[in-house]
């Protein structure tokens, strides 16, 4: 018998644990599953001949939850990869380990995302798997003025690197072609280094320039042998096995010039060159692979250093990590917000565009919450810090982009398969191709530049960056405008939406009822109908009597005293005001208490046609006026629908209200499919009969009573508050109470799968073309052989060109 733990999303109430045990138990094999509503984890015992943990998940998920392998979840810093051969080595070893999960590398950040069982596996003994494999494992975590100092010193080694190479490479390479084509220039060298006259001159002179070329690019070999030894070769082992072979042919052919058999070719500028212009690609490859983590780097410069509180009545400054919650900080106009907080005193605006994507500056009035690292505009404030360190909101943004940005998305799968293979298929091929040759009747010369352009044209690296930067730069975009993706897969999966459905309440409308008509008869005008009802309606608890009681003060109206108070269920109040008797409900009170309607029937019908709640007001048992409430569309929801609709999404509003309702504000926005009177409970249900339609759904929500759903459908949109960044049961959370935030993240997962898609046709169009080139297809029918040095400088460019096409999201700009 085995027992695990596992960690449960979507869950709400204790029907959802009944449901999650239910589910779990049905299965052959469980013996016992228990679920902590608390902790949010399901405790289950099962025989493993008969059941396994991906069962049990699949069960639990078609329960519309989500099961997860309760693990321990780190971020490794790792250094001396070169290429993707060295992200598959570093993930393969990590993932050989008892307890580890699951271990994805991001080649472009340098970093492992490692999940495994503590009890079994510790990040000691990973570090040191790591280490056997060749590489180094740092845990520490990176602040970001250490890693951009440490990414602007590994820059300019390269760009060190390549200068001494390029000083030794240009001679070598004009001494060593000259001679080539010196009777198509009309040049010669000069007498005592041509290789007509003094070919051992000619000769010891490439061999001192090639000598400094080597050494600086020793790590090529370094770590490109290492690596083939420990049976996981990479790119580094190309170009090291091709170089190698270029300078140790070249050695020979020295040796047999001195001993007097001139009739050897020379390939120290081959060897030269390649190493040359490999360090020129990788120094440009590590300056765009620097932007593509810009967004990041950009969230981690936000946070102040600093923050100024109240302490025995005096302001002092300490550092951002000795605040508490609970301390009192002062804001002074134009300073940072140093951590979240609630505001105590004090009026201001708040510019919150930085975390929010919210153009327009926030006012902030006591007990409003704000958010660290956002500007505080105009106005002195003192706030009470909520949430400090590792629980800002900020903290928690970087946390999830850095996450997403560590993840894989699906369609990197063809890509991470034949990484794994690429390099020892090349090598392979240079093998075979330069062998046939060489059996045809080529000369060993001819074969070597076969074995040596198979060898150095071949990109593993272009494979390997293709998604993971176009991920970055993705997701890092989205943060920029207020929209967290938290995985590559839900970055992938949004581009396939066919149906979203919007909850009613707080998401297409506000979700705070508001007095929006006000009609009167007899001599009563608008504002002493008003301050009737909202007298009456003072000690009310309910949400309509609430906006009646907010429209009075907003006009600045005076309430009368109450005499008396009765509240009628289901119908309304009755109430006295200055010894008059006054009734405020619905129709059926009026109709109860034999109240005529009959001057109200008409406008009290087209309002309730438009969606909104009538509410009638009678004095002395005579009908005075209508006044009717209602929750108002938001300002974008109309623009942000129209949007999906040109993008050929359909459209569905689910909701808990009448259907007279629901169709009144359906209509105010096109919606297409209207599911009304639907129980909280049931909201996963029914986005489950939309999927059974062969449909993508996507449920839009606001995190907390829709979490079944959201966790139901193929892609959950939780629209957040500003602070609420982790809401576990969705896959984006939208900073804003904005629809057109939900038509951005649909967007830029198009566009951004779009240009993975590119990077990966590149990618795997180059290499396709590439190696056959290389392997002399051409010539066999008459055209050009592949020279290594035009080979070096195309693998070096193929790089460049995904990363510089990655980085082409970075124009990407919300449609509004």
């Amino acid at each position: 018998m085995i027992k695990r733990t596992l960690k449960i999303e979507g869950m709400t109430c204790a029907a959802c644990v009944k449901a999650v045990e239910r589910a779990s138990k049905k299965l052959d094999g469980v013996l016992d599953a228990n679920v902590n509503l608390a902790t949010e984890k399901l405790s289950v015992s099962f025989d493993d001949s008969k059941v396994n943990v991906q069962d049990i998940q699949c069960a639990i998920d078609k329960a519309g939850y989500k099961a997860l392998i309760d693990t321990t979840n780190r971020i490794l810093k790792i250094e001396g990869m070169t290429c993707a051969a060295c992200a598959k080595a570093v993930e393969r070893v990590s993932k050989k380990l008892e307890g580890v999960y699951e271990a994805n590398v991001n080649i472009a950040t340098e970093k492992l995302s490692i999940a495994f069982d503590a009890s079994k596996v510790n990040v000691q003994d990973i570090k040191k798997a790591i280490e056997k494999a060749g590489y180094k494992a740092l845990e520490e975590e990176i602040s970001v003025d250490t890693d951009k100092g440490k990414k602007e010193k590994e820059i300019k080694s390269l760009w060190n690197r390549f200068i001494i190479s390029a000083v030794f490479a240009v001679p070598l390479l004009i001494i060593a072609m000259v001679p080539m084509i010196s009777e198509k220039l009309g040049y010669m060298l000069p007498q005592a280094i041509d290789p007509m006259n003094h070919p051992q001159v000619f000769s010891i002179i490439q061999l001192l320039l090639v000598l400094p070329i080597m050494i600086v690019g020793r790590k090529y070999f370094t770590v490109g042998f290492k690596s083939l030894f420990r049976r996981s070769p990479n790119m580094d082992s190309l170009i090291a096995i091709g170089s190698s072979a270029a300078f140790i042919y070249s050695v020979f052919a020295v040796y047999e010039i001195f001993i007097g058999n001139t009739n050897y070719h020379l390939y120290f500028e081959s060897a030269g060159t390649i190493l040359t212009l490999i360090t020129l690609g990788k120094y440009l490859e590590s300056v765009a692979k620097g932007k593509t983590s810009e967004a990041i780097k950009k969230l981690m410069g936000l946070a102040p250093k600093t923050a100024t509180i109240i302490k025995e009545n005096k302001e002092i400054e300490i550092s951002i990590d000795e605040v508490e919650v609970g301390d009192i900080i002062v804001v002074k106009p134009g300073e940072k917000i140093p951590v979240d907080g609630e505001v105590t005193e004090g009026i201001t605006s708040v510019d919150e565009s930085m975390l929010t994507g919210e153009s327009i500056p926030v006012e902030k009035n006591p007990s409003d919450k704000v958010i660290g690292a956002s500007i505080n505009k105009n106005g002195s404030i003192r706030y009470k810090a909520t949430r400090v360190g590792k629980d800002t909101a900020l903290a928690q943004i970087i946390k999830l982009v850095e996450e997403a940005q560590g993840s894989k998305a699906p369609i990197a799968k063809l890509a991470d398969v034949i990484s794994g293979y690429f390099v020892p298929v090349v090598m392979a091929l240079a093998t075979i191709a330069a062998l046939a040759w060489y059996i045809y009747g080529e000369t060993g010369v001819f074969s070597l530049t076969i074995f040596i352009s198979v060898l150095v044209i071949a990109c593993p690296c272009a494979l390997g960056l293709a998604t993971p930067t176009a991920i970055m730069v993705g997701t890092g975009k989205g943060a920029e405008y207020g929209v967290l993706i938290k995985s590559g897969t839900a970055l992938e999966a949004a581009h396939r939406i066919q149906t979203i459905v919007f909850d009613k309440t707080g998401t297409i409308t506000e979700g705070n009822p508001k007095v929006t008509d006000i009609v009167t008869i007899s001599d009563i005008d608008e504002n002493c109908l008003l301050q009737l009802a909202a007298s009456g309606e003072k000690s009310s608890e309910h949400p309509l009597g609430e906006a009646i009681v907010k429209e009075a003060e907003n006009r600045k109206i005076e309430l009368k005293k109450l005499e008396s108070f009765k509240a009628i269920p289901g119908h309304g109040i009755e109430v006295d005001i200055e010894n008059s008797k006054i009734l405020l409900g619905n129709r059926k009170l009026m109709v109860e208490s034999n109240i005529s309607l009959e001057k109200l029937e008409e406008k009290s019908q087209a309002l309730a046609n438009e969606g909104k709640t009538p509410m009638y007001v009678a004095l002395e048992n005579k009908a005075i006026g209508v006044i009717a409430v209602a929750d108002t569309v938001k300002e974008h929801s109309k623009k942000a629908i129209d949007k999906l609709h040109s993008m050929g999404i359909e459209v569905a509003m689910i909701t808990g209200d009448n259907k007279k309702t629901a169709e009144a504000i359906a209509k105010q926005v096109g919606i297409d499919r209207i599911l009304a009177e639907v129980l909280p409970q049931d909201k996963a249900k029914e986005v489950k009969k939309l999927q059974s339609e062969n449909k993508k759904v996507a449920m839009v929500g606001d995190g907390i009573n829709d979490a079944p759903a959201l966790a139901q459908a193929d892609i959950g949109i939780a629209i957040g508050s500003g602070t609420d960044v982790a809401m576990e049961s969705a896959d984006i959370v939208l900073m804003r109470s904005d629809l057109m935030d939900v038509v951005t993240a649909i967007d830029l997962s198009k566009k951004t799968i779009k240009n993975i898609k590119e990077n990966l046709f590149w990618a795997f169009g180059y290499n396709s073309l590439g190696i056959p080139v290389a392997m002399g297809v051409l010539h066999i029918f008459g055209g050009p052989l592949l020279n290594p040095m035009i080979a070096a400088l195309a693998m070096s460019l193929s790089s460049v060109s995904v990363l510089s096409n990655a980085l082409r999201l970075k124009g990407f700009k919300p449609s509004i």
